[in-house]
């Protein structure tokens, strides 16, 4: 191994160090607290290691803190922290031939594995126990408004008033999922049932913002553009919250990826369909 090789471990070890430390003054419950600053000091003594053989003295990229930080506050610290994790794993495991160059590496590896395996665990932040509602909200947004929008494409014809009939779409049925999911929780006793209605509200809120807006931007007589563009957008949706469970839950991201997308499109061409036999066959027409 070169020292060019060493400095790039170290510096993600002090990255790191630097970032748990930074997410642990972050969070308030005193045992999650805990656990990431005993994840920092073991990256502090990581970087120490490889400092040895890169004879270098490093300190952490503020702007990489301050942005990651940022990101675990978004997107939350567990899914943070086992993403970088992740990375650092695969870092570190290339170089696990050169094992006899580095007497510290087996000792290294472990204290990755255990991160993994025993602290990473033990961390419990409130928005992953609400995914369930999350997907729910996402997961019912995705299937009934792109089937929506595909219906009202082929019947009205007009971008402008697609986007009309789909927000008023949207917003009607996240007041019933918000209400649903709040009857539903409240009912199971399992969590906090105004939490939950809230979550899957705002998941299904802002994708079907989020579904609606090539019909806002696109000319009026644009509408197939729009409605690939709108499959596009729930593609890349689904692929995005794929990923992110699959970091934070350790879930199949493939398996899942392909059976969401397979049912938000296979709706969308029904309604495609009954969009055309309202307009040919009943001989509606807006």
């Amino acid at each position: 191994m070169t020292k060019d090789d060493f400095k790039k471990l170290q510096k993600n070890e002090v990255q790191g160090a630097a970032l748990y430390q930074k997410i642990a003054e972050m969070t308030k419950d005193k045992k999650e607290k805990e656990i990431l600053m005993a994840i920092s000091k073991d990256e502090w003594k990581h970087a120490k290691t490889f400092g040895k053989y890169s004879t270098m003295s490093m300190k952490p990229n503020s702007f990489y803190v301050f942005f990651f930080a940022l990101l675990a506050r978004i997107l939350g610290y567990t899914f943070i922290i086992k993403f970088l994790e992740r990375n650092e794993d695969k870092g570190i495991a290339v170089y696990e031939k050169e094992i006899s160059e580095i007497p510290e590496l087996p000792r290294i590896l472990e204290d990755e594995e255990r991160h993994e395996k025993e602290l990473l665990d033990m961390l419990d932040e409130e928005r992953l126990q609400y995914i369930g509602d999350i997907v729910l909200g996402m997961n019912d947004a995705l299937v009934e408004l792109t089937g929506a929008l595909a219906g009202y494409t082929l019947a009205m014809q007009n971008t402008h008033v697609i986007a009309m009939a789909g927000m008023i779409t949207g917003v009607s049925a996240t007041l019933s999922m918000a209400a649903s999911g709040y009857l539903s929780s409240r009912e199971q006793s399992q969590k906090n049932a105004a939490k939950s209605s809230v979550y899957t509200g705002l998941a299904y809120l802002i994708t079907v913002a989020l579904l609606i807006i090539p019909y806002l931007v696109m000319p009026q007589e644009s509408y197939i553009a729009a409605l690939i563009i709108t499959l596009i957008i729930a593609i890349a949706i689904i692929a995005a919250f794929n990923f992110y469970i699959s970091i934070a839950k350790g879930r199949a991201f493939k398996k899942n990826f392909l059976l969401m997308s397979a049912i938000s499109l296979g709706v969308s061409v029904i309604t495609f369909g009954i969009g055309l036999v309202v307009k040919n066959v009943l001989g509606i027409d807006l």
